[in-house]
């Protein structure tokens, strides 16, 4: 619109069958004075530029037949990455040059002749290219003309989208923007209809049988009526059977609906997680990927801000990045993107950084059309299921529900059998009796099958996952609560997780001159310039700083020019601080630097600075640019042990360089261990001047370290300027954290890439390392050089130890040798993350924990404890090249602060605060996710054992059970769903961090928790049968069998349904404890769900004794004043019984626990006599 004043922009759309509808406007119809008289300019060329990925897939897909897809899109993706994406773009742009070229308010009209004159000699090549085939050889002309040309297309396509690279857009376009080009937002999944939940619901099998009786039992009832009988309300029973089942499949079909607003708030919150670093009005700003729209200027690079939101094209560096296209073609082969190409959605940065133009958002990029059409599909599944079938907690529950099933079919089959032959064989029963019979049958199935036990393993797990929500976790698959409560070790990162992630310089070594800032009060800056350092050398440290960090690491300052805020990488923030501190403007020596400027011409932008993008292999960054003198000068900055065996010579103070000797490099490494004790991350600064006619091609070649490790040629032979030591404080929460790990018998490793010395001091801060893990050799000095052996390695040591090397030559994971070390691990310091991976490889797979002897040597010797079972890893992670290592790990931490697109991806659980305190907050919620199925699992239990066996007795004694079908699904399907909600909201306690793990072997019914249900079982049994057989001579009333033979609902039946429900209710307390607390009432108040369960379970038992006369079976008025005194106060009797329960159980305890002491003493008096050892 302000290039060609169109008043009208036609969009196009995507319709059902994934192709493009719509035609783009005529691009031959543009006046001299740039006004659009059809809609066409900016509108014709934007629309093609948005639809050309999309379009050139979706004609393929068309040819072929198929959906569009990974498969039917490979070659077009792959074509899309090459020379045809340079032609669609410089057609396109082609087309527009004109209406550009005249347009009044272009700033420089001949640098978009030239460019026209490029790109048409570009694309007659292409075409000519196409028709003959490529020249054996290109003249030094014809490259250049291309290399001109794709420079020009990647100018012009932000000059077309009114986007210039420096400036950006204005946040007033956005909205207009949005409208025009549409939103990078996608459409949230279609939700399944309340209908389908229920229709899916009905499909469980006891249920379906339900249904099926129900009707029967109606049709029977109406169909063999005596003659001269009515009806009357002989329907009822199998209505209320009908009714009961509608209510199960209601309130199941309710929460799986609740389940799907809850993936979509799960996918809102992590998108939100989401954001890029983009240039608006000239700031460099952060905004979550919803937001970003066609003509935005993105910055991204490999380390942390690798995926790519939306099509974008190139606008520099030259061969500056390379690109995993992985996702969308299958091919593992890296890209390298030049100016001019297209960066498609969804791929990623996996070397270097690079400035890029937005040109297609939302539906109409290829990443998002593909995603559109994903959700479209009926086989779509979300990400927050119930859990992982095969997870420790779903293997044990599945094998529960097997064995009660199995026992539950058996009884079932013995209470239709015992009803047949004695009521058909012995009494002489009317065949009509079979459909009773059956009735009783299926109800004592329906009553053992734990119908609950699902609903509850979903309530807890979601549950949970909501409240870790709260507490700063944000779980992405249900069942990472459930493994982390399992965990047995935590490898952390160090910045940001153990530490506050506010860093600061705190010291500076330059010229060899030591400046170390000692009050807290005084920032480094203005120590220095006290200090009478040279101003010279502080220009050429603030040069360095500012040219050698990324786009995306800004300052934000306020009107008074203080700081008020960063983005970016926090580590290179402190750096420009420093640089701030010292009265340099970075932002200006950046913008007035060529070959890192973005002002000016965009030729010089994208054409004269070479950049070395820091990876974790090489551990630095390196950025070339011009010198005034001719030649360029590489400033680089890094590791300072990698940084110092790279330089030949120092800077001194008078700006002079000299050989660097053995005396200077002492100074350097005395200065780097002091700053590493004091817990600072020291970094090296240096620099090389390149003559002028270096070939700069020859920067890039590689040549062999000392250490053997490979370097690229220009960063050797440097000149050291110095280091600094950047300090960031441990979170205040940490120490404490680390402890309740070590009470909750969780191991706590340290993995992290700065060097050893200031890992330790870290590691000893947050209680990682303690006392016993160091020599004492008198000093007290807590350093890596007085570490015991392997509790602190390097990377390079660890990969050495733990990989050898085959018989065909190839290294490989020794498992036996990772074995012998990781039991003392506590530090990997100048870790890689492939160096994690290994870690929780090697974890995962160690099988030391069956090896006795060595365990208790390790406990004996280092007071070492192996974990009994397989080790469960949480690993953190925020980089990029983290994500294989999370993936790997059982859970996987990412940071939600720090961590990168890629690590948020492949992590189960984001931590929002990037805080290790959180990682402890959810392996209690995770424990508490266990604790509250084995809670619902004896609450069941206990139901289900007194239920069947009272309707066994019922089947035997009178061929028909005392609770009625409708009663007993009443207990079973409907009170036991409201108990499965009201104990899977019990809130974590601190008591269950200070137990071990829980052992993947073992089962999920402890012994306490089988004393607990075989003796409340055991009470309600002898309660319901001295009710069932005393009760009419006690209570004055008739026997139930005999009213209920004459067709009326008996008092008798209705106090022992009454009873029985009371008892389960009072049970359910005791259930909130597993561990045989005397208390059962502690904490109640501070679950109000589980109050108010409570009290409307027993407000509609109520209603429904008094007033459920014919639909539940009870009698005509309820009961009378003393019969609910007796219900009530039998129900009460199941507290002190638990108290009984409680003190046997504890005798047996010390009983057992006696009998195996003197066991233990009478063998190992038999092995000193013997062999003289040690007991074992």
């Amino acid at each position: 619109r302000k290039f060609f004043g169109a008043k009208d922009i036609p969009m196009t759309t995507a319709d059902d069958d994934g192709l493009e509808s719509g035609h783009p406007p005529d691009h031959d119809n543009v006046d001299t004075n740039g006004t659009s008289t059809t809609g066409d300019g900016l509108a014709a060329a934007v629309s093609e530029t948005i639809s050309s990925n999309i379009a050139a897939l979706s004609e393929r897909s068309k040819e072929g037949g198929g959906p569009l897809n990974y498969r039917t899109t490979k070659e077009d993706l792959s074509d899309l990455s090459g020379e045809r994406t340079r032609l669609v773009l410089a057609d396109t742009l082609e087309k527009g040059l004109k209406g550009a070229e005249s347009n009044g308010d272009a700033e420089s009209p001949s640098e978009l002749t030239k460019a026209t004159s490029d790109i048409l000699t570009l694309v007659a090549r292409m075409r000519e290219m196409e028709e003959s085939g490529p020249p054996a050889e290109h003249s030094p002309e014809e490259a250049e003309a291309d290399k001109n040309a794709e420079v020009a297309a990647a100018a012009l396509a932000s000059v077309l989208l009114c986007s210039s690279p420096e400036q950006g857009i204005s946040p007033s376009e956005i909205e207009e923007r949005r409208e025009v080009f549409g939103s990078n937002a996608i459409a949230d999944k279609q939700l399944d209809s309340f209908l389908k939940l229920c229709w899916e619901a009905v499909q469980d099998f006891v249920l379906i049988m339900l249904i099926v009786l129900g009707i029967i039992i109606i049709c029977v009832e109406t169909l063999t009526l005596e003659e001269g009988e009515t009806c009357g309300t002989c329907w009822l029973e199998g209505f209320a059977l009908l009714m009961a089942v509608l209510i199960v499949v209601l309130v199941t079909a309710s929460i799986d609906y609740a389940k799907q607003f809850a993936f979509i708030r799960l996918t809102r919150s992590l998108l939100d997680t989401n954001t890029k670093s983009v240039i608006r009005d000239g700031q460099q700003i952060s905004v979550i990927d919803d937001e970003i729209v066609v003509g935005d200027i993105l910055s991204v690079n490999s380390h942390n801000l690798a995926s790519i939101p939306a099509d974008c094209v190139l606008l520099g560096p030259d061969g500056g990045l390379r690109m995993d296209e992985s996702t969308l073609t299958g091919e593992s082969k890296q890209i390298t993107k030049k100016p001019g190409d297209v960066v498609l959605s969804g791929t990623t940065a996996s070397v270097g950084s690079g400035k890029m133009v937005v040109i297609a958002v939302g539906v109409y990029s290829v990443a998002g059309k593909i995603k559109a059409r994903v959700y479209d599909s009926e086989d779509h599944e979300d990400d927050l299921g119930d859990g992982d079938d095969n997870s420790p907690l779903f293997v044990k529950l599945d094998l529960i529900a097997k064995q009660i099933g199995l026992a539950g079919s058996f009884a079932a089959f013995v209470a239709f059998a015992a009803s047949c032959i004695i009521g058909l064989a012995i009494e002489g029963e009317p065949a009509s009796e079979l459909t009773s019979y059956l009735v009783l049958a299926i109800t004592v199935l329906a009553v053992a099958v734990p119908e609950g036990l699902p609903l509850a393993v979903t309530l807890a797990l979601a549950f949970s996952s909501s409240k870790m929500m709260k507490e700063q976790n944000l779980v992405k698959h249900l069942d990472a609560c459930e493994t982390m409560g399992c965990a047995t070790t935590i490898c952390t990162d160090k910045t940001g997780t153990l530490t506050a992630n506010k860093m600061t310089a705190r010291a500076l070594l330059v010229a060899l001159k030591n400046y170390m800032c000692e009050d807290p009060g005084v920032k480094l800056g203005d120590y220095v310039k006290l200090e009478g350092a040279s101003p010279e050398l502080l220009d050429l440290l603030a040069n360095l700083v500012s040219i050698d960090t990324m786009n995306e690491t800004v300052l934000y300052l306020d009107s008074e020019g203080a700081v008020e805020g960063t983005n970016g990488n926090p580590t290179e923030a402190a750096l420009l601080m420093l640089v701030h501190d010292l009265g340099n403007d970075y932002a200006k020596i950046r913008n007035t630097t060529r070959g890192r400027s973005d002002q000016g011409k965009l030729a010089d932008y994208l054409s004269e600075g070479k950049v070395y993008d820091f990876t974790s292999a090489r551990k630095m960054m390196s950025y070339a640019v011009p010198r005034e003198e001719g030649g360029y000068r590489l400033y680089c900055k890094g590791a300072q042990e990698v940084l110092l065996s790279r330089c030949t010579s120092v800077l001194m103070e008078d700006m002079s360089t000299k050989s660097l000797t053995e005396e200077d490099e002492e100074i350097m490494k005395t200065n780097a261990l002091n700053y590493a004790r004091r817990g600072m991350r020291c970094l090296g600064l240096a620099y090389r001047d390149l003559p002028e006619g270096f070939d700069m091609e020859q920067l890039s070649d590689t040549t062999k370290n000392s250490d053997g490790t490979d370097a690229f040629v220009a960063e050797t032979e440097l000149v050291a300027v110095g280091l600094v030591g950047i300090e960031d404080p441990l979170r205040s929460e940490v120490p404490q954290a680390i402890q309740k790990c070590y009470e909750a018998g969780i191991d706590v490793r340290l993995v992290t890439g700065d060097n050893p010395n200031t890992a330790v001091s870290i590691a000893y801060q947050a209680g990682i390392l303690r006392d016993e893990h160091f020599f004492d050799d008198g000093t007290d000095q807590k350093v890596a050089s007085n570490l015991k052996e392997n509790v602190m390695l390097e990377g390079k040591v660890f990969r050495q130890s733990v990989y050898r090397e085959n018989a065909a030559g190839e290294s490989e994971f020794d498992q036996a040798s990772f074995d012998r070390i990781w039991p003392h691990l506590r530090v990997l310091a100048r870790s890689s993350p492939d160096d994690k991976l290994t870690l929780a490889h090697g974890l995962n797979q160690s099988n030391l924990y069956a090896d006795r002897h060595v365990c208790r040597r390790l406990l004996k010797e280092d007071n070492i404890a192996i974990f009994p079972d397989r080790q469960v890893v949480a690993m953190t992670g925020d980089g990029t090249n983290d994500a294989p290592a999370l993936k790997r790990a059982d859970i996987g931490f990412a940071m939600g602060v720090s961590g990168t697109q890629i690590a948020k991806d492949a992590a189960d659980i984001i931590l929002l605060d990037d805080n290790f305190a959180s990682i402890v907050t959810a392996a209690k919620w995770g424990r508490n996710v266990y604790a509250s199925i084995q809670k619902f699992l004896q609450f069941q239990l206990t139901v289900n054992i007194s239920a069947v066996v009272t309707a066994l007795v019922g089947a035997f004694v009178h061929q028909t059970s005392p609770l009625a079908a409708i009663q007993l699904l009443w207990v079973n399907l409907l009170m036991d769903s409201l108990a499965s909600l009201a104990l899977a909201s019990e809130p974590p306690v601190d008591s269950l961090l200070q137990k071990p793990p829980v052992n993947r072997t073992d089962s999920m019914l402890t012994r306490r928790m089988w004393a607990n249900m075989f003796g409340q079982a055991t009470y309600q049994i002898i309660i319901v049968m001295t009710l069932l057989f005393a009760g009419p001579d006690l209570l004055g009333v008739r026997p139930g069998h005999e009213v209920e033979a004459e067709g009326e609902n008996s008092v008798h039946y209705t106090l022992i349904f009454n009873t029985f429900v009371w008892m389960t209710l009072f049970n359910e307390v005791n259930c909130r404890k597993l561990k045989g607390e005397i208390n059962v009432f502690e904490g109640i108040l501070r679950n109000p769900l589980f109050c108010g369960i409570l009290v409307v379970t027993a407000a509609l038992q109520a209603l429904i004794v008094e007033f459920g006369t014919v639909a539940f079976h009870v009698s005509e008025g309820g009961l009378n004043g003393t019969h609910w005194g007796i219900s009530i106060g039998c129900g009460a009797g199941a507290l002190p019984v638990q108290q009984v329960i409680n003190i046997l159980f504890g005798l047996a305890q010390k009983y057992n626990g006696l009998r195996n002491k003197g066991r233990l003493q009478k063998a190992s008096s038999l092995v000193r006599r013997d062999t003289g050892n040690h007991p074992v």
